[in-house]
């Protein structure tokens, strides 16, 4: 049962404001407020046919970027952290958005709320006072971990969204969220986030400084401290990733086992396999769609926004899960979501999944993402997405036929792995 929810702990001043109730709620800037304040300090247009001319007219905005890092001033944590409130509850007209069939929260739609608060995060913290506009074009790089402690968000309670800065690099910045939802008067924690950040310059065309950030209280420290082990973190599971090193030796006594278990006795023959009871072979486990990219998913520089990619490889992940485990799935976690390139507009998008992994009532889902040039032909991976997820029943063991598959198996259990020390 997933019943414990783990944040990190927060600095003094972030811990009295999550604790402070419904006080002030009515006051907080939602969604929408957060969005076109972004439209604001980007320069963008509301009008797809004044997008060229918007984009334009940043390239002057040049001559605002800094040499270094160390001509901007350090900012504090409390300098990024921003409330916004999702009211649900209080305006019932906002709930068709986010209400699905089991009259529950929309998951995709809050993962769409998460990659903007994020952005307007690190726009706070890198604000300039005498700048209306910022020459910084701040995008997705990654998201980092989402994993949730409640498997129900209610559709007629208030959410609030917290977060603020955690760590900054030279070009990159780690931004931790949190989401709380009302009830009896309090609000209690939902899930925790951590994505991280890039700044580039006006056009998105190359890195560009942010300003330093200086912990001011031990807490701090070692939150700070943490997003460096994030970092550190991130650099071992890519340089350990199956698509560079061999599996370890415990990982090939897995490959074996399965391997083992799958031949048929009868023919002694290495070609001849049989599926175990109660197993799925993985090669049918898969799904796929397409999208096509229109202007209406831009994001504020004209790209398709990543909140909707992650919130259309979601969906696909949790169709998939529902129909393996034969029940109701539930999102436990969402990890190591790579933003490898961006997608354009009129971009046909092709994404497919398929369970990687299962262990008792759990269904590890892998949905890559990639987009088609209908005129070279040319196929590129735009994102691979991870996805834990929770069923009302013991699921089927899913089994690997072939090499690859045993790659994406053991990729799988090491994703699941990472996310069951975390919660």
């Amino acid at each position: 049962m997933l019943t414990l929810c783990v944040f990190l702990k927060l600095p003094s001043f972030l811990a009295r404001t999550l604790n402070s109730g419904t006080t002030g709620s009515p006051d907080l800037p939602d969604m929408n407020e957060v969005r076109s304040r972004l439209r604001e300090i980007v320069g963008a247009s509301t009008n797809w046919r004044d997008h060229v001319q918007a984009m334009q007219e940043r390239k002057a905005l040049y001559t605002l970027l800094p040499k270094r890092q160390e001509d901007l001033p350090p900012r504090r944590m409390k300098d990024s952290y921003l409330e916004v409130i999702l009211p649900l509850g209080s305006q019932p007209e906002v709930r068709e958005k986010y209400l699905n069939v089991h009259n529950s929260v929309r998951f995709g739609r809050i993962l769409e709320d998460l990659d903007s608060l994020g952005v307007l995060i690190c726009y706070t913290h890198t604000k300039q006072e005498m700048q209306p506009k910022s020459p910084l074009s701040i995008v997705t790089a990654l998201v980092d971990k989402i994993n949730l402690c409640k498997r129900i968000i209610y559709p007629d309670c208030d959410i609030k969204f917290t977060g603020n800065v955690s760590w900054v690099g030279k070009t990159s910045m780690e931004v931790k969220m949190h989401m709380l939802q009302l009830h009896d008067g309090d609000y209690s924690p939902v899930l925790d986030a951590t994505f991280v950040m890039v700044a580039r310059d006006p056009e998105n065309k190359g890195p560009a400084f942010v300003n330093p950030l200086v912990p001011e209280s031990p807490e701090e420290e070692e939150i700070f401290k943490q997003g460096e082990l994030n970092k550190l973190k991130r650099i071992d599971f890519s340089t350990a990733s199956l698509l560079k090193m061999a599996p370890t030796a415990e990982e090939r006594n897995i490959i074996h086992d399965i391997f083992l278990n799958t031949l048929d006795t009868r023919t002694v023959s290495f070609r001849s396999r049989k599926l175990p009871p109660n197993s799925v072979w993985m090669e049918d486990t898969k799904l796929k769609g397409l999208q096509i990219c229109h202007p209406q998913e831009r994001n504020i520089f004209n790209r398709i926004f990543g909140g909707f990619l992650m919130r259309k490889a979601f969906e696909l992940g949790w169709a998939i899960a529902c129909s393996y485990g034969g029940s109701r799935p539930f999102i436990v976690s969402v990890d190591d979501i790579m933003f490898q390139r961006p997608v354009e507009i009129g971009s046909l998008l092709l994404l497919s999944g398929q369970v990687c992994y299962t262990e008792k009532n759990h269904i590890q889902v892998r949905v890559h993402t990639e987009v088609y040039d209908a005129d070279t032909r040319d196929h590129h991976t735009t994102n691979i997405f991870h996805f834990t997820f929770i069923s009302e029943n013991e699921v089927p063991r899913v089994v690997p036929k072939t090499y690859g598959e045993s790659m994406l198996y053991l990729d799988g259990k090491r994703h699941f792995t990472a996310v069951m020390k975390e919660i």
